[in-house]
């Protein structure tokens, strides 16, 4: 059995398998519509009433769908008059949050998720010297140089950004996703974390000196800055935070 949309486009519900689960289904083609359609940040979904004709599922389905959703981060769901379901500004913390219930079930560490950034983050700054343009070359120098050290929330904000643009300028979205996500999933275990001043000017230097390098187009020297920037980021993590290293990765709630 088949069904068809709204747009006229034949929904793939009705070929579940036996095996398969129709609310996984309708999450799917609900997720496609979201992807398909460029739906927005605040978007409201169609009517639930709208939404069960559509796929020829009955409520109970409908809103198994849309948990399913809600729970990874894709939608909201407002409550009251002119609520239902709405789609979220959806980040690469909604996905950190979904990968540490697999971190964590793994028994995996901090000092296996820091390794791994240590191998993703010099390949993105690579890459992000080999695509640039002149734009986003200009937006990096900017970012590396807008922070006052003394200034602690600043700081924060604009190394956040100095990465962000980092990833964004090479040009690679899953290893952007990846990058984000693990930095994400790190800092929120060492949010109480605060940087000396010194060492705060230090990193906005070394900040800098990447950002020359992705601009003139030196892989290879942006790819080195970036490893050794993370290396002496984790021995101070290791200095401030004894045993952080060997703790397995909480589940982000």
């Amino acid at each position: 059995m088949s069904d068809v949309g709204d747009a006229g486009r034949t929904s793939s519900v009705g070929r579940v398998g036996r095996g398969g689960k129709i609310g996984d289904a309708v999450a799917r083609e609900i997720l496609s519509r979201i992807t398909r359609d460029g739906l927005t940040a605040g978007t409201r979904l169609p009517p639930e009433a709208q939404m069960m004709a559509e796929y020829r599922v009955g409520r109970s389905t409908l809103r198994e769908a849309l948990r399913i959703l809600e729970v990874n981060g894709l939608i909201a769901i407002r409550p009251g008059p002119g609520g239902g379901p709405v789609v979220r500004d959806f980040s690469s913390h909604d996905f950190a949050r979904t990968a540490t219930l697999f971190l964590h079930a793994r028994g995996l560490t901090v000092r296996e998720l820091l390794e791994a950034r240590l191998i993703l983050e010099p390949v993105t700054a690579r890459l992000a010297a080999q695509r640039r343009t002149s734009e986003e070359a200009a937006r990096l120098g900017v970012a590396a140089t807008a922070a006052d050290p003394e200034a602690e929330s600043e700081y924060r904000r604009a190394t956040a950004d100095f990465h962000a643009l980092l990833v964004e300028t090479a040009g690679n979205g899953v290893i952007g996703l990846l990058v984000l996500s693990l930095k994400d999933v790190f800092q929120t275990r060492v949010r109480e974390l605060v940087v000396p001043g010194e060492d705060r000017a230090a990193v906005l230097r070394t900040h800098l000196q990447i950002a020359d390098a992705v601009r003139d187009g030196r892989a290879d020297d942006a790819g080195q800055l970036m490893s050794e920037h993370l290396a002496d980021y984790v021995r101070r993590v290791e200095e401030s935070h004894p045993g952080l290293m060997d703790e397995v990765v909480d589940w982000m709630q």
